[in-house]
């Protein structure tokens, strides 16, 4: 018999879109098997708490269920065997995909699913995940080792440009299909780390940089840290707080990639000399 999803998340029918999001959040961080290494029970909770947050956290699943369409496992009821494919599109498509991978980039976030039509068999059903990524990845694009519900780490390319609330699609790291089909794709919801340093503006960074006021008077040249490494930006004589300087390419890697506004704040290197302090009084 499936489960029923509300149960393996531990909420309400009644419970709403964010309710479920957190709990699914709560359950998979807590089973996640990078914390339970070699544990076959923990695993098989953790693919539970996916297999129930694919069923909930997409409107249109949650409501056939809810209709008594679909089971707890998406498939169909009345139809003994059977299973509820889906077909995940991106919206758009994704100009990030690389090919000889064995998987897809899909950049959509919020993903709309059609009933599998045809003969044959039938796909196995998609499991979802949450995983976080720093905001240099986010900005730069890397490739990363990730642990999946079963145990097994695949190299997992991360696009650059990409936003929380998207996703990425690994081809065939689903459910098995239980009528001799292809598996079903795992889908990777995305969360990306804010940064204490850089705020990002579309595909551009923005950023505060402290200059101290002799530079900021005589001008001169300060290191500056950007995702991809500190630079050396020259700031111009009699720049003062509010003055915008820009380091061209030094944005999200895109294609073409963007730029890092720096904002310039100046600031006393030593607010107690005596020196400074003089001048600043005329003597």
């Amino acid at each position: 018999m499936a489960l029923d999803p509300y149960q393996v998340l531990g909420v309400p029918r009644t419970a709403s879109e964010a309710e479920i999001k957190k709990a699914y959040r709560a359950r998979a961080k807590a089973l996640h098997p990078d914390l339970h290494p070699n544990d076959a029970a923990k695993a098989e909770e953790f693919k539970r708490a996916s297999a129930a947050f694919d069923i909930l956290g997409d409107k249109e699943k949650r409501a056939k269920f809810d209709r008594g369409e679909i089971d707890g496992e998406g498939n169909p009821r009345g139809f003994p065997g059977g299973e509820e494919g889906y077909r995940w599109d991106s919206r758009g498509g994704s100009p990030f995909g690389a090919q000889g991978d064995p998987f897809e980039d899909i950049l959509g976030g919020m993903f709309g699913g059609g009933r599998r039509r045809g003969p044959g068999p039938m796909k196995g059903r998609d499991v979802r995940y949450r995983v976080e990524i720093s905001f240099e990845d986010a900005v730069n694009g890397a490739r990363r080792r990730m642990t999946m519900a079963d145990g097994s780490a695949l190299e997992v390319n991360i696009p650059a440009g990409i936003t929380s609330g998207q996703s990425l699609r690994l081809k065939s790291q689903g459910q098995p299909s239980p009528s001799g089909g292809p598996p079903g794709d795992a889908l990777l919801e995305v969360e990306v780390q804010p940064s204490t340093i850089w705020t990002r503006d579309g595909n551009h960074l923005r950023m505060a940089l402290p200059v101290d006021l002799k530079t900021a008077i005589v001008g001169g040249s300060v290191d500056v840290r950007t995702p991809s490494g500190t630079v050396s930006l020259k700031i111009p004589a009699g720049s003062n707080t509010g003055g915008q300087l820009r380091l061209k390419g030094k944005g999200v890697q895109v294609s073409p990639p963007g730029d890092l506004y720096v904002r310039l704040e100046i600031v006393l290197s030593d607010p107690k000399d005596e020196g400074l302090r003089r001048w600043a009084e005329g003597r």
